[in-house]
C-alpha cells in the first residue's frame, strides 16, 4: 500500500458508512488487462434505494472513486554516455 492511506476499507468506510444493520458487500471484480489496473464495485442498501459505487486502484495502491490518470507523453534530456 501507498503512503497515502487509503485503503479499500478506508474507502468503502468513507464513501457508504456501511453499519450492521446496512451493510457494504462486494459485487463485481474488474481488472483491465492492458494496463494492469483493478476496480470493484461495492454496494449498500440505503433508506432511499441501492448504492453502489466503484472504486479505483492507483499505482501508489490507494482506492479512489475516480480512475487513475493515462500516463501523459513527456520529454526530457538525457546525457549520453560516451
Amino acid at each position: 500500500m501507498g503512503t497515502s492511506g487509503k485503503t479499500l476499507h478506508w474507502a468503502v468506510d468513507k464513501w457508504l458508512a456501511p453499519t450492521a444493520a446496512m451493510p457494504a458487500r462486494v459485487v463485481g471484480l474488474g481488472r483491465e488487462a492492458t494496463r494492469r489496473r483493478r476496480c470493484v464495485r461495492v454496494e449498500a442498501v440505503r433508506p432511499g434505494g441501492l448504492l453502489s459505487i466503484l472504486f479505483f486502484r492507483h499505482d501508489d495502491g490507494s482506492w479512489n472513486v475516480f480512475p487513475p490518470m493515462d500516463p501523459r507523453p513527456a520529454m526530457s534530456v538525457a546525457r549520453m554516455a560516451r
